[in-house]
């Protein structure tokens, strides 16, 4: 794959990345470092996955991705999300 669909979600202190296609997360202080996170994770994930066979890889479900979406805070919180294609 050339490329995967990340959401980038602002949370209390930090920018979290999720995954669609394999449901990795990555987290920074910007989303540009989360992104780079993300990154990093999916590349080393993809080692194991491909060296070892019984390495479950499935994309996220509606219900995991609500999860993602919904924050639960006393504050209100941000509905801004970002969709991204991240080249890895």
């Amino acid at each position: 794959m050339d490329f995967y669909t990340v959401v980038l979600r602002p949370s209390r202190e930090y920018w979290v990345a999720l995954c669609l296609e394999n449901g990795i997360v990555g987290q920074g202080d910007t989303q540009e470092q989360a992104i780079t996170k993300l990154r990093e994770a999916v590349q080393s994930f993809q080692e194991v996955y491909v060296s070892q066979a019984d390495v479950y890889c499935n994309p996220i479900s509606i219900k995991e991705l609500h999860e993602f979406l919904t924050v639960e805070s006393k504050e209100p919180v941000s509905e801004n999300y970002e969709f991204r294609a991240v080249y890895a």
